[in-house]
Formats: C-alpha cells, structure tokens, sequence
C-alpha cells in the first residue's frame, strides 16, 4: 500500500514535495541532530487524495495511530492520559512557503480532563489554562471557522477589567473563564462544542489542512507567486514543547542574517512567556534577539551554534523557530528564509565571494523581478518632513497612497485605480488580498519577523511595522500620532521601508541608487549598505551576461533613448518605431501624406518628410554606433494620424447650422477622412498595408535610413541597420517590399558611390504569419515577433478594452492565472511562436529571431524565449538590466 505518513527521521530535504517545506526541514534537523520535538508528517499525496475524493485514502487513519504510538513511546506520554497528557502541535506544510495557508493549532489534546492532569504535570496551572484556551481559540478559527475577532474581542475584554497591559498579566481564574467564554462563543457560531476526543481534535485537524489548499486565502497568494493549484499541502504533527510555563520559557525566529538588509549575522525576535505564534501575530513586542544573550546564556549559545550549522549545511540564509521551554531550547523549524530585493542581491553575493556558493548558483537566486523593486524611486527631501512616527524598517522602498485600514478597502480602491496604504494593528493571513492591493504596509505592532514584515518582504512590498506611539482604530478608520495628529482613511501617507519612518502626505520621488549606477553614476555620499548593494548587483548582472545565449537589446525611438539603453546594457535596438517619429509638429505632414488627391501633392509631403527622418536615423545610429539597429517601417493604425471624425463632422455641421462659412480646406479634409475611416483600425490599413498602398512611403523611408548609413560611414563610424516590415499576412506584401528596397538602395548606392546593405526581415504578429512562416523565411533574413498584437489577434482582444472591462475580473475568479499582454501565454501565442521558429529556421537555417514586444522585458517570460530558442530579446531600456539578468538565468535553469 502507498505510504502516506511518515517520520522526521524517515525524510529528507529533497522531498519537498512529498514532505512539504516544513516537514522536510524538520526531518533535515532530525537528520543533523538538531534538538527537535518528535513528530511525523501526512504527505502532500493525503491531501491531494481527498481533496480529489472527499475523503482520506483508505489506511491513512490507521498510519496516524501507528506513528501516534511510536511519538507516545518517544517522548514517554500518552496522547489523551488524563494524568500526564502527550500534547500536539499541527501546522500546514505545502512545498513553497504560502501565507495564506492555515494557521498553526497548538495544545491538541486538551480537554476538560486532560487539563487538570496537565496542570499537575507541569506544576503550573496557569500555562495549562493558558494552553487550554490556546487550544479552544485555535480550533475554533482555523477548523471550525468562527471568526478570530471574537475571541479577540473577548480577551481585550477581560485585560480592560483586569486593568492587565498584556495577556502575560492575566490570572488563572481569568483564563479558565477566557476558556469558557471561547466555548460559548464556540457553540453558538459553529453549531457545536469544542470536542472533547483528542482523536477527534487530531483528525479534524488534518482534515482542516488539508481543506485550508483550497481557501481563498491561499488560492489568491497561489495565483500571485505562480504556484500550481495541484500540490497540496503536507500536515506537520509534532510534540509540543512549551515557551509560556515562565520567565525562563519563550519563543522566538532567527535568521542567519539580516533578511531586510542581507548584513551578515544572526537576526531575529525573542518573546519571553509566549508560544507558538505569539512572536509573528505581534500581539506583544518582542525584544531583539540579542538580547537572549542576557535572559538565557546557554540558550543563546546553543542556538548560536545550530543556526550556524543550518546557514553552512543549507548554504543559504536561514528562517529558524525556536522555543525555550524552562531553560531547554528546541528547534521547531527551518525553511530558506524569505528576504527583500536588496538582500536577496546582497546574500547571493557575500555567499558566492564567501566560496560558500558558485557564481552560477548566486545568479540563480536572483531574479529579475527583484531588480525591477530596487530599480523604483525612493524619498527625497525626507530632512524637510517631521516623521508622524517610526517604526522598524522591516520592508525597504518607499511608497505613497491613501491610509486604509481593512483589506476589502485596499482591494476596492485599488481595483479603482488608486494608489492605498495598508494601515493594521497587525496583519493576519485574512489581511494577504490587502497587502497584495497595497503598495505598503504600516502596523503599530509586531517585530521584523512579523506577519506583516515576512509576508511585506515576499510580496516585494514597503512596510513598516511595531510604530507604536501610534494608536491604529482599525474600525474607526483611523490612527492618532503620539502628539495628536488624526489621520483618516483616504488621507496620503508616505511610508519609508528603509528608514523605518511614516510621514504625512506624499512625499516627491526620487531615482533609485541602484538606477542611477545602472545609468552611469555613483552615488555621491552613499552608506556601505547601498555600496555593498550596488556592488552585487553589478557582480551579478555581469555574469549574466558572461551566461546568456540571449542577446538584450532596446526599444528606442530617439537617440536619447538609445544611449540610455546602451548604458544600461543593451547591445543594440531591436525595434525603432518609425511612427513616434511623426507625432506631435510632424503629425500634420503624415496627414498630408495620406490623404494627398495627387501624386505632386503626395510626393511634396514625402520631400519635406525625408530629411526629418533622416536626421532621426542618423542620431539613433550614432548613439548606437557599432550595435545593430532594427528600423520598423511606418506602422500606425491610421485614426492616430488623421484629424478626429466625429470632432471635426460636429464642427462643420455647426458651422454650416449657424451659417458660417466652411472652408474649401475643412471640406476637403473631412470629406478625405470619411473616405478613410475605419470601424476597427488595429485591424486597418496600417503596417505593410500603408506601405503598399500610400506611394512613395516605403521609399522614403528607405532612402532616409539608406542616405543616414552613408552619412554615418563617411563621418568614420560603423552604422549597422535592419529594415523590419510590420504585419506581414503573406509572403507577397514581403516579396513587393523587397523589391522596392533593393531599388532605393541601389539608387543611393549609384549616387552616393557607398555601397549600402540593409538586411530585410519582418515582424512576426499575426497568427497566419506564424502559421506560414516557412514561406514567409524565403523573403525574411530575421523575424521580430511582435507578441503584443499576436496576444491580441490570438486571443482576440483588444488589450486596452480587456483591460478596462474584465481582464482584472478574470485573474480575480482564476481565469485566468497572468495577464496575457504582461506574461506570454506560452499554452496559445507561445505555440505559435515555436512554430514559426521551427519553420522559418528549416526554410533559412540561419534565420535570425527575437521578440521586440512588451514581453521581451518580462522576467516570467524571457525563459520561455531561450528555451525556443531566440537569439534576442528587445525591451524598452529601464526593463534592460532585468533582462540582461534573466537571459543569464535562462543559460543556467534546466531546460
């Protein structure tokens, strides 16, 4: 029979999978000899199992009692004894660390009976009532789902008549009423009472995990991070040991370094007289972890020790619970620590000059999102503006919106289009869909392990936590600054997660260090912090680009554009739009142009053109001098060149009302337009469509670029241009382009005495040029596919309508996991894109190809072009460096 359960010490950390991430630490701690409480784990396979079925896998019950037998004979008490009571402690597990999962239940065991013999036990009959209405409050949330805040509300009840500041304050009496109360509040949301059976407690409790896979909570962080909705979760069922029994018990987290910052040394928060999720759910603050060093020596060595042992044998920063139950620590579990852009740069680095990693291995635990979040802007002028409080950085960045104080308000206003601040007491797992809403986070209380801070950090998000001067009314909607100030939902807040400061209104903005290095400059008076960090991301991003097949080049239709680019890293431009080249002054001559009645006319608009577009190529090639430089055609959906319709019909049809003369110009125009207009002109006369049918406009283009490379040639530089046709349908509109440039080149050529080159390729962006590819290759010596209006014409869309009506409604309901037109669809558009590589590359082996839409800056989708196969991606230039780093780790992920 398939085994469903298993032993700390049967596992390993390679399976993950099949353990979780917790249950494979534990067994790894197990394994290196690590004092951990004895438990087993119930596999991801349990769970999809019922999850599929409805119900546990024949002999997994059985399993349990066998493995709960071995952990009674282990620890040398019995699981339900209403003497000397074994306790339990059952935790979720899936394969990737997920907030949203369920929460820890702690005390499994106790009931009516147990308690009194527990209480003798330990010779504390305070921390077994504190246990027992652990227990009553925990069941009651996670498996029977009655809401926290009731039980909540009825602790902050019975602290207010006790006069008590925190629950360590409160008396037995106070709990064992607590315990009752919870009970009633039990019965009367959940339909029943807390059951009594602790096999009953056991097995709902597994059932509740297994359940907790498909909550909404964890389905929103799931289609977020890009986890598959098929793994499952694991169930950890491990002894308690207990942090509350006393000042000589507590609980804590480490990390072997700084996840915030990634400075090395051991970092974290201890909370004496506490269990479990005391120390994350930020109901006291915690003191820092040094700190330890005076409550508890030995401890404070010993755990020293073993985080040092976990760091050196996972070869990677460390997230470590911990407890001291009366002077005794026990190691509860590890994972690989969660950390914010700038540390997870900063570690990667250290490792790999440390020797503790390879440089192949610190790239890879990088990503090119992470870059983007140290790419964008932070405070300036921060010196003018007193803080309304602070806090501890827990998140670094800065960030401003309006104060809001639920999650459903953060997700409302941010569907809307507004920017919003998360504003809590403390955030709980209920709060993730305001924090994925937010662009950061603020809470009064909680440490830098926090839920807030852990989960601000993984989300990328700035965050600050434990402001305490400030008193958060989260139902009131509002918070009041320790000198009185009120601030309400909707007012703008400004929140810095790197100095740990909260300041009213929004801040202005500045470039990021790492942008301005990236740029070319250095910043003038930087701490060692941004130049260690600045330092790794340039070691990183140089051994991308030693790694990548792929070569990164830019979007730029300026000269501007392209030596900014060329600065960041591109190694060329792979699509200059001829189009914005002709906005603003210029748009009038393309109207000219377009809706010339004669050849003199159009031919007349085209001469004034030329020179323009010649000095236009001339820049970006000098900017680019030596790099390849992909020009597109002109290719505007013809509306963005025309006078408005509609606009310009009310006009003269008022005119003509109130008798006032039109004149013969007006007339004209608007009878060229109504000639013109197109019900769906993304579909229209545009791309190679134009070029065919407005005479003279495909030579004017080639002549300017052809005239720029002479230009640049005998100016002494090394010009290297490609002429791209857009939207190409079939292998003729190509074949005629061809034509007509061969016969200007040659023309220039002749009068020029400089030979002139320009490779001809098209984009590929319609679903029958990538059907047809093969033939299409007999014309093209390169592809670009344009995957922005293939998304479109795949899918058919239109992206600024899917974007305003419903897109953002499917990715809520799961539709839909990403955007189609921010991560390629790799199922659909992706297909095609491989089949146009294929088929063009057996038509004309050495066909070059690459993407120049949104996507080729996309971190989520550059693996996918190197696994196809495509020689290069083109991005505009603030999204290079990303690039640059993903390509890289494209080269090194296994295929």
């Amino acid at each position: 029979m398939k085994r469903y359960v298993y032993d700390f010490a049967d596992g390993r950390a390679e399976e993950a999978d099949l353990l979780g991430g917790k249950g494979a630490g534990l067994a790894e701690m197990t394994l290196l000899g690590l004092p951990v409480p004895p438990g087993f784990t119930v596999t991801t396979e349990a769970c999809r199992f019922f999850l599929l079925e409805g119900h546990e896998p024949e002999g997994l019950e059985a399993e349990i009692d066998a493995r709960l037998e071995a952990l009674e004979a282990a620890v040398g008490r019995r699981f339900g004894d209403p003497d000397e009571p074994l306790l339990l402690s059952v935790r979720s597990g899936a394969r990737f660390s997920m907030p949203g999962m369920m929460d820890t239940i702690l005390d499994l065991g106790l009931n009516d009976a147990t308690v009194t013999g527990f209480a003798k036990a330990l010779g504390h009959e305070r921390a077994a009532w504190d246990c027992y209405r652990r227990l009553v409050q925990m069941f009651g949330a996670t498996v029977l789902g009655v809401p926290d805040r009731l039980f909540d509300d009825a602790v902050t009840a019975r602290r207010e008549r006790r006069g008590a500041a925190s629950d360590v304050e409160l008396t037995v009496e106070d709990l064992r009423e607590l315990t009752a109360t919870f009970r009633r509040v039990l019965r009367d949301q959940a339909g029943r009472d807390f059951p009594q059976d602790p096999r009953e407690q056991l097995r709902l409790a597994v059932r509740a995990v297994f359940r907790s896979w498909q909550g909404e909570r964890a389905r929103v962080y799931r289609r977020r991070e890009g986890i598959p909705e098929d793994l499952g979760t694991a169930v950890n069922v491990q002894a308690m040991v207990f942090g509350n029994l006393g000042p000589d018990s507590g609980t804590g987290v480490a990390f072997t370094r700084d996840p915030a910052t990634g400075r090395p040394g051991v970092y974290g928060d201890y909370l004496a007289e506490a269990q479990g999720e005391d120390v994350v759910a930020g109901i006291r603050n915690t003191v820092p972890l040094h700190r330890l060093a005076e409550l508890s020596p030995d401890c404070h060595r010993e755990l020293l020790a073993h985080l040092r042992t976990l760091e050196e044998h996972y070869r990677d920063l460390c997230d470590v619970e911990f407890t001291i139950e009366r002077g005794r620590l026990w190691i509860l579990q590890t994972r690989i620590g969660k950390r914010s852009a700038e540390a997870a740069f900063r570690i990667a680095a250290q490792l790999a000059v440390e020797r503790t990693i390879t440089m192949d291995e610190a790239l890879l635990r990088v990503t090119g999102a992470q870059l983007s979040r140290l790419m964008v802007p932070g405070f300036t002028g921060t010196a003018d503006h007193v803080p309304l409080a602070t806090g501890l950085a827990a998140s670094p960045g800065a960030a401003a919106g309006a104060a809001v104080f639920t999650s459903a308000e953060a997700v409302r206003r941010a569907a809307a289009g507004e920017r919003v601040v998360l504003v809590r007491p403390e955030t709980s797992p209920d709060d993730l869909p305001g924090m994925l809403a937010a662009q950061a986070v603020l809470t009064s209380r909680g440490g830098r392990t926090s839920h807030a801070a852990v989960v601000a950090r993984g989300l990328g998000r700035v965050c600050v936590c434990g402001a305490e001067s400030l008193r958060v009314e989260a139902d009131a909607g509002r918070f009041t600054t320790a000198d009185g100030t009120v601030v309400a939902a909707g007012d703008l807040i400004s929140v810095d997660g790197t100095l740990g400061a909260v300041y009213l209104g929004a801040l202005p903005l500045t470039d990021s260090p790492v942008s301005a290095y990236l740029l070319g400059g250095q910043p003038d008076s930087a701490d060692g912090d941004t130049v260690d960090l600045l330092g790794a991301v340039g070691m990183l991003l140089q051994h991308a680009d030693r790694c990548a097949r792929m070569r990164v080049l830019a979007n730029a239709d300026t000269a501007a554009d392209a030596a900014a680019a060329r600065t960041l890293g591109a190694r060329g431009v792979g699509l200059c739009r001829t189009e914005h080249m002709f906005l603003g002054t210029r748009r009038k001559l393309v109207e000219e142009m377009v809706l010339a009645d004669s050849d003199p006319a159009r031919e007349a608009a085209l001469a004034r053109l030329l020179p323009l577009q010649r000095a236009d190529f001339e820049a970006v090639l000098a900017a680019m001098d030596g790099l390849p430089v992909t020009v597109r055609l002109l290719d505007p959906p013809l509306h963005e060149f025309l006078a408005d319709r509609t606009a310009l019909a009310v006009s003269v049809a008022a005119d003509r009302a109130a008798g006032r003369p039109v004149s013969a110009e007006r007339e004209r125009l608007l009878a060229a337009v109504e000639r013109m207009h197109e019900e769906n002109p993304m579909l229209g006369l545009r791309g190679v469509r134009l070029g065919l049918l407005v005479p003279g406009l495909v030579a004017m283009q080639v002549r300017a670029l052809a005239e720029a490379l002479v230009a640049r040639r005998l100016a002494g530089g090394d010009p290297r241009a490609e002429l791209m046709v857009p939207l190409v349908d079939t292998v003729e509109e190509l074949r005629q382009v061809r034509a007509e440039v061969e016969r200007v080149l040659a023309e220039v050529g002749a009068e020029s005495g400089v030979a002139v080159e320009l490779p001809l390729g098209t984009m590929i962006e319609l679903p029958r040029a990538a059907l047809t590819a093969g033939r299409i290759a007999t014309e093209a010596e390169f592809f670009s596919f344009g995957t922005n209006d293939l998304t479109q014409t795949t899918w058919g869309l239109s992206r600024d309508d899917a974007e305003a009506a419903f897109l953002s409604a499917y990715l809520d309901r799961g539709i839909l996991r990403d955007s189609p037109f921010e991560t390629l669809d790799t199922a659909g558009v992706g297909r095609l894109v491989e089949l146009a590589v294929r088929e063009g590359r057996a038509a004309r082996p050495h066909l070059a190809t690459g993407v120049c839409g949104e996507h080729g800056g996309d971190p989520a989708s550059i693996g996918f072009f190197h696994r196809t196969g495509l020689d290069y991606v083109s991005c505009s230039p603030r999204r290079v460096p990303v690039a640059r780093l993903e390509a890289g780790r494209a080269a090194l992920s296994p295929q």
